[in-house]
């Protein structure tokens, strides 16, 4: 009867080993490391938008393994009675709450089609109107930059002066050139001066900015070319997103009581 037990016990033990290694990564010294330790690392490396293939997770279980490793022999030493031991956990406890706060903001506020609309529209009425492709010569005197302008009107050639003579290191080197840019872009001097100018002209005067004295030249004009909402779409949902969670946390801020 013995015999019969004992063979029946081996059994039992032989049939289920393999339901609790399905449970467990590993028993190490005795303790078992659960599979749910290797799960929620793939899930926070998923998150990350990072693929999890077969090697990557044998690798994580490995680290999971060295993980309950390095705890025991960390509990037998007694690190986790020291003081600093306690702060940092303290503080790591205090960091996983705030994020997963937020985290609850934002799924229980999210950014509306109606809000993304409503902040592509003031987008669109800042930015539109008209878009200047112009050039410009930076001096640091007025007398040279009326050199440079009865240069010009002699048939001096604006990119060739420009190269040589202007102070402005984004422009000079590419002949003066700006680019297309709403007047806004520019200091209040500069643009008032600009869109006085008809395509092809140049000032008649030089135009003086807190960074010198400008030779403008505008050489072409256009109706301001607007990225679609549905292009931007993405950037504004995450504009909106930051500035709702920078007022929640300024709510609270102005809502605490501290002495």
């Amino acid at each position: 009867m013995k015999k019969s037990l004992s063979t029946l016990s081996a059994a039992v033990l032989i049939a289920s080993a393999p339901w609790a290694m399905a449970q467990n990564v590993a028993i190490v010294n005795g303790k078992p490391v659960p599979t749910e330790r290797v799960e929620a690392l793939v899930k926070q490396i998923e998150a990350s938008g990072r693929q999890v293939d077969d090697a990557a997770r044998a690798q994580i279980k490995e680290e999971v393994v060295l993980r309950e490793i390095f705890m025991q022999e960390a509990q037998k030493a007694g690190v986790a009675n020291s003081p600093e031991f306690k702060n940092q956990m303290e503080l790591a406890r205090q960091t996983i709450m705030i994020r997963a706060l937020f985290a609850d903001f934002q799924k229980k506020n999210p950014v509306t089609d109606a809000e993304v609309q409503a902040e592509y529209d003031k987008f669109v009425a800042a930015n539109a109107g008209k878009e200047y492709k112009a050039r410009h010569i930076l001096v640091e005197k007025e007398d040279e930059a009326k050199a440079i302008i009865a240069s010009l009107k002699k048939g001096g050639k604006f990119e060739d002066i420009a190269k040589k003579q202007s102070k402005d290191p984004g422009s000079g080197a590419n002949g003066g050139d700006l680019d297309w840019a709403p007047a806004a872009s520019y200091v209040p001097e500069f643009s008032q001066a600009m869109i006085k100018l008809a395509k092809g002209q140049i000032t008649d005067a030089p135009v003086q900015s807190q960074f010198g004295w400008h030779v403008i030249r505008v050489d072409d004009i256009r109706e301001a070319e607007l990225p679609k909402l549905e292009d931007v779409k993405p950037q504004v949902v995450q504009q909106l997103t930051q500035q709702k969670l920078q007022k929640f946390q300024s709510d609270l801020r102005a809502k605490a009581k501290i002495q």
